[in-house]
């Protein structure tokens, strides 16, 4: 069984509908399973249920915002890899998530295959 027949679980949090809708085809082109979540309380309670390989969120939103979710996922499972989508790339804010133990970030706007050459480096690190 070759390492490529491993599927991720990744899930897509931003509370701009296109955004998930724009990454959902985009990621599922590599055989990923992709869920897509405006609200980040919804998504936590989903994540709790069920963890994912890689959370892919915005960090700025309303009510929960991208370094809660962070911090959440990786109490519940430290293996996650968390990328954060920054809108204005704060500098800081982004430290600071990688300080927290995000895995990566990437700024508003970018391109599909972007995020998914960091997806790529994120799944080799979950192999490890």
């Amino acid at each position: 069984m070759s390492m490529e027949a491993q599927k991720l679980r990744i899930m897509v949090i931003d509370d701009e509908s296109i955004v998930g809708k724009r990454l959902k085809p985009a990621l599922e082109k590599s055989g990923d399973t992709v869920e897509t979540f405006l609200d980040g309380e919804k998504a936590l309670a989903r994540f709790d249920e069920d963890p994912f390989d890689v959370v892919v969120s915005d960090i700025r939103m309303e009510k929960v915002d991208g370094i809660e979710i962070l911090e959440h996922i990786l109490e519940k499972s430290s293996r996650t890899k968390v990328i954060l989508i920054t809108g204005y790339a704060t500098v800081e804010t982004a430290r600071e998530a990688l300080v927290k133990g995000a895995f990566d970030f990437i700024a508003k706007p970018f391109k599909p295959a972007d995020l998914r050459a960091i997806i790529k480096r994120a799944a080799e690190e979950l192999r490890k």
